[in-house]
C-alpha cells in the first residue's frame, strides 16, 4: 500500500508539481513494490526516469535507468530501450544506437499493437539516434492509439512529443498545430508541466514564424512553470526560442547573451538534450559580436556530437558554423559543403538560413550579382516555411545589393539607398551606430558615413527626429 501511494503521488507531481520531488517519490516506489509487484515497480523507475530527464540532471537518468529490477525482465524490447538509454546517458552512443534502433524497429512492426507508453518510448528513442521520421511516425500513431483506447492522460504528452519532433524535423506548421492541440488539452488536465512544453516549443514555432509578441507569450508562459517546478527542458527551449528571435530581429549580442549559458560547461548550462541543439544558433551570433573565441569553443564540441549523427541537420550546421569563423579563403568552400549537406536532408528553414549568411558574406565582398542569387533561394526557402521574419533579413539583404524586387518604398523615403534606408530603419527603432553595424555587418565607421548621409537627404537633425520621420512616412505608405 506504502508503495502504491507512492507511485501514485510521484505521478501526480510529474504532470504539476516540481519534477525533483516527483522522481524521488517514484524512486521510493519502485523500492516499495520490487518484491510484490515488479511491473508496476517498472512503471515507477521508468517514470523517475522521466521526471529526471525532464529535470536535465543526467547522472539521475542513469542512476534510474541503472537501478537492477527484482527480477530479469521479460519484455526483450524494454531491456533494449533500458540498455539504450543507458549507454547513451553514460555517453555511448555508438554503443547504444543498436539496441535503441531494435526499440524502433519493434514498434513499427506489422500486426503488433502496441500501448501508447510503449510506442512513446520508440519515438523517444527514435529522437535520441537521430531517426526523426521514425520519431513522428512512432509519436502519431502513440497518439492515435491514446485516443482510440486510452489512456487519454497520454494525450497530451503525445501531443508534445509528436510537436517535438516536428519542430525537429523542420516542419514548423505541423509542430504548431499539435502544440496548440496539446496546450489545450494539459490544461484542461491539469497537467501544467506538459503545458509548460507545448509553450515552449509554440515559442520556438513563432521565432521561425517571425512572432516576437508570440515568442515573448509562450517563452514566459513556459518558464512561469519551468522554474518552480525544475522543468530543465522547458527552460531552456524557452530561452532557445528567445535567443533565435533576436537573431531574425538583428539583436546579435542578445542572441549570444542568452545561448551562451545554455551551450557552455558549468552549472548554469542548458538541458542536455538540448544544449547541442542550439550551438548553431550560439556560432552565429557570437562570430558575428566578435566573441570568435566562444564560438570556437562550442564548435569543437559541436563537431564530436555531430559525427555520432544524432541529428541529420548537424554536418550541414557544422560547415556553416566553421564557415562563419573562418578566413576568406576557406569561407566560400565551407558555405559551399554546408549546402551540399543541406541537400541530403530535408529542411527548408536551415538551408535558408546557410543561404543568408552565404549570401550576406558575398555581398559584402561586393560580389552582389552571385549574392542575389543565395538570398533569392533563401527567401525562397523562407517564404515556403512560412519564416516570415527571416524572409524580411532576405529581402533587406537583397535590397542592400540593389535588387529593390516589390518592396521599394514610396514617398519620402524613396530618396535612400536601400543601405540608407536599413540603417535609417534601424536607428527609428532606437540601434546605437554600434548594434546598426552588428545587425548589418559593417563597420561602425559605414554606419556613420551612411546615417550622416540619411541626415542630409530627409533633412532632419537628430536621431529622435529621424524616428518620427521614417515613422511617419512608413505610415503614410502603408495607409495612403
Amino acid at each position: 500500500m506504502r508503495g502504491s501511494a507512492q507511485l501514485v503521488s510521484g505521478q501526480l507531481a510529474l504532470q504539476d508539481g516540481p519534477v525533483a520531488d516527483a522522481r524521488e517519490a517514484l524512486l521510493l516506489a519502485a523500492e516499495s513494490l520490487a518484491a510484490t509487484d515488479p511491473h508496476r515497480a517498472l512503471a515507477a523507475r521508468l517514470a523517475a526516469v522521466e521526471a529526471s530527464w525532464a529535470m536535465g540532471d543526467a547522472a539521475a537518468c542513469r542512476e534510474a535507468l541503472d537501478l537492477a529490477p527484482a527480477r530479469p525482465e521479460p519484455d526483450r524490447r524494454l531491456a533494449a530501450y533500458r540498455a539504450g538509454m543507458s549507454a547513451v546517458m553514460h555517453g555511448r552512443l555508438d554503443t547504444g544506437r543498436q539496441p535503441l534502433r531494435e526499440v524502433v524497429a519493434g514498434a513499427g512492426a506489422a500486426g503488433i499493437l502496441d500501448s501508447p507508453e510503449v510506442l512513446l518510448r520508440a519515438g523517444g528513442a527514435a529522437l535520441v539516434v537521430g531517426d526523426l521520421p521514425a520519431a513522428c511516425r512512432a509519436n502519431s500513431r502513440a497518439l492515435a492509439v491514446a485516443r482510440a483506447r486510452g489512456p487519454h492522460i497520454l494525450i497530451a504528452q503525445a501531443l508534445e512529443r509528436l510537436a517535438y519532433g516536428e519542430l525537429r524535423a523542420g516542419r514548423h506548421a505541423r509542430a504548431r498545430a499539435h502544440a496548440e492541440d496539446g496546450l489545450c488539452t494539459a490544461l484542461g488536465a491539469g497537467q501544467d508541466n506538459l503545458a509548460a512544453h507545448h509553450h515552449a516549443i509554440l515559442a520556438l514555432v513563432a521565432s521561425v514564424e517571425g512572432s516576437s509578441e508570440a515568442v515573448a507569450e509562450h517563452a514566459a508562459a513556459a518558464e512561469r512553470v519551468a522554474a518552480p517546478h525544475g522543468l530543465a527542458q522547458a527552460a531552456t527551449l524557452a530561452q532557445w526560442a528567445r535567443a533565435r528571435a533576436d537573431l531574425a530581429d538583428g539583436r546579435l549580442a542578445e542572441a549570444a547573451a542568452r545561448l551562451g549559458p545554455l551551450v557552455g560547461a558549468g552549472p548554469r548550462r542548458g538541458h542536455f538534450a538540448v544544449r547541442m541543439l542550439a550551438v548553431p544558433c550560439f556560432v552565429e551570433a557570437a562570430a558575428r559580436t566578435g566573441q570568435a573565441e566562444a564560438a570556437r569553443s562550442a564548435v569543437a564540441e559541436f563537431a564530436h556530437w555531430a559525427a555520432q549523427g544524432a541529428d541529420p541537420q548537424a554536418p550541414a550546421q557544422l560547415a556553416r558554423c566553421r564557415a562563419l569563423l573562418s578566413g576568406p579563403e576557406e569561407r566560400e568552400a565551407l558555405f559551399t559543403t554546408a549546402l551540399a549537406r543541406h541537400d541530403e536532408v530535408t529542411g527548408d528553414f536551415e538551408r535558408g538560413r546557410t543561404q543568408l549568411l552565404y549570401g550576406g558574406w558575398l555581398r559584402r565582398r561586393r560580389r552582389p550579382g552571385e549574392a542575389r542569387g543565395r538570398l533569392r533561394d533563401a527567401l525562397v526557402s523562407f517564404e515556403r516555411g512560412g519564416a516570415l521574419g527571416w524572409a524580411a533579413q532576405a529581402r533587406a539583404e537583397l535590397r542592400a545589393t540593389g535588387d529593390a524586387g516589390p518592396c521599394e518604398p514610396d514617398g519620402p523615403l524613396a530618396v535612400l539607398t536601400p543601405q540608407q534606408l536599413r540603417i535609417a530603419r534601424c536607428v527609428a527603432e532606437g540601434a546605437t551606430n554600434r548594434e546598426v553595424a552588428l545587425r548589418l555587418s559593417v563597420s561602425p565607421r559605414t554606419v556613420d558615413h551612411h546615417l550622416r548621409n540619411v541626415f542630409a537627404a530627409l533633412g532632419v537633425r537628430s536621431r529622435v527626429e529621424l524616428s518620427r520621420w521614417v515613422d511617419r512616412a512608413e505610415k503614410t505608405t502603408a495607409h495612403p
